[in-house]
Order: structure tokens, then sequence, then C-alpha cells
């Protein structure tokens, strides 16, 4: 039955219908009730949206972390309340002819670590409601400056006034503000015209499945040769073999010491790690802290 899949399903996000859209549809398609996604695409966006099948969704919190990776195309010359493309338009200019070199000392000026303040249209919330819903209501709220890391930044093609650019960048990071922020160092204004998520978390497009897709899989039986295991999901974090004894350990939420992983003879590594099973399945994931001589559980799968 499909309710029984346990994994991560990634989507080619479509344009025009929002993340928790996205999730409904999936739930009708596999017939379950229990899916999440990992990191909020804008309704007009694109690409790769993780989803979080049945025991997969306690796993969220691990993909929400990653590194994410964006194709966008910004627009010289108008700024918009919204920082994109579905906002009022609120400053327009002229002078939007720079040359190549120029934009691109102003991009490299972003690379590396800073601080970047959230959009007052964003899915963040204040005292529980959306920010963006309290911009529409006149009563905009606008949230502290956030340390953001941008790993890599190029300039794919000029086509004035817009410029495509592929960005890397820390989860958090919001390509319409950095590119309201170009428009602010080159004088112009700008915002986001398109975005296209490209990587997310370890999961790129070429393992991304458009609504169609899923729906033939679904069809013809098949859909579970496209989901990913959650020991395979965890791409990027280290895993540690379990032999019956710890397996029932963890199943009951024992205590852990070092003694119950003998083979890891140089000890484990500090932070997140995965417990996985003789067959390959995600028993836990535990975060160790070996100065304190800490093995916490973060959360355990029933197998």
């Amino acid at each position: 039955m499909m309710g029984e899949f346990n994994g991560v399903v990634i989507i080619d996000k479509p344009p025009d219908v929002t993340s928790a859209g996205v999730v409904a549809l999936l739930k009708r398609l596999l017939r379950v009730r229990k899916i999440g996604h990992a990191g909020t695409l804008d309704p007009f966006a694109t690409g790769v949206l993780v989803c979080c099948v049945n025991q997969a969704t306690r796993l969220a919190r691990f993909f929400l972390r990653g590194k994410k990776k964006y194709e966008a195309v910004l627009r010289l010359g108008i700024e918009m309340d919204t920082q994109d493309a579905t906002g009022d338009v609120i400053r327009t200019s002229a002078d939007t002819d720079f040359s190549e070199n120029r934009l691109k000392g102003v991009f490299r000026k972003f690379l590396g670590e800073s601080l970047q303040r959230p959009p007052v249209h964003s899915a963040l919330k204040h005292n529980g409601v959306r920010l963006y819903k309290l911009a529409r209501q006149g009563k905009p709220v606008q949230k502290p400056e956030r340390k953001i890391q941008i790993s890599s930044i190029e300039i794919l093609d000029i086509q004035s006034p817009d410029l495509r650019f592929e960005v890397e960048c820390s989860a958090g990071t919001y390509i319409r503000t950095l590119c309201s922020d170009v428009g602010a160092v080159l004088g112009c204004g700008a915002h986001l015209k398109e975005l296209r998520r490209l990587e997310s978390s370890g999961f790129n497009l070429a393992e991304a499945l458009t609504l169609d897709e899923v729906d033939d899989l679904v069809a013809s039986g098949t859909f579970g040769d496209h989901i990913v295991s959650m020991a395979d999901a965890l791409r990027g974090m280290p895993a540690v073999s379990a032999g019956s004894g710890l397996k029932e350990k963890i199943r009951f939420g024992k205590k852990l010491t070092i003694s119950d992983f003998p083979s890891e003879r140089d000890g484990l590594p500090d932070g997140f790690v995965g417990i996985v099973d003789e067959d390959k399945q995600l028993c836990a994931v535990l975060e160790i802290n070996n100065v304190l001589n800490q093995y916490k559980y973060c959360c355990v799968i029933k197998n």
C-alpha cells in the first residue's frame, strides 16, 4: 500500500503553486496522511522541493540546515515592495547600462559571510502570524538581520535589464533580498524576476520528479523505486552500523555510551550521527558530544 512508504521524494515544483499546495497534492497521489516539505519555495519559484513521507518527516529538521543552489534572473531598474515580480512597483530607474566588469564586481561584494535583513513579505512569523499577511494589512514587521553565507555567485548571462546568475548559499538566504541589495549598490534598484532551485541539502534536479511523473509512477506501481530511503537521504551525515543489541537499546530509548559502539575504535564524531541496522535501514539519529560523553537521541525510527 502507498501509505506504508517511509522516505524522501524530490519534487520539481511547478510555478504558481505554493509549497504547501505541492504537499497537499502529494498526499492525495500517494494516499498518505503525513508528508512535509523541508524548505519553502515561493509560489512563482520552481525546482527542488524536498518532501518527507511518513516517518521521514522526523528528518526534515536536518534538511532545513543544508546548503541551497539557485539559478535566478534579476531585473535592473525596477524596485518592488516584495523584492520580486509579484509585488507593486515603488521606484524605477532608466540608468541600467553597466559594464560587465562593474556588474561582476558588485556581485563579488556579496561573497562570503554577511548579515541579511529578511524581507517584510516573507513566510517568517511574528506572534504566530506570517509576515506577508501583516504586510498586506499595512502592518509590516521587519525582522532583525541574520547571518548568511554565500559560497559562490556567478553571472551566467547579461541581457540588460536582465541578469541571469547562479548562487550557492546557506539555508535562510533570501535571493530576492540579494537582488534588491545588488540594485541598491548599483543605485538603480532591482528585483527578482525568476527563481529556480537547483539543489537543496545534497538533492538536485536530476533526482526530481514532476507531479505528473509521480502520478504516472503511482499508476504503474513503481513509485517505490523512486523514493529515497531515510538512511540514504541523510547525505553528508556520518553513519554507524548497529547490531541487534544496540538496535534493541535504541528501540527502547535506553542510555547509550561509547561501549555500545565497539567497532568505532577511534570514537564517534561530534555532531549528528545516523545509526543504521544490518539491512541499511535507519534506526535513529544521535547527537554526539564527546567532551560531555553525551549520546542524545534526536529521533528514533520504528522499523
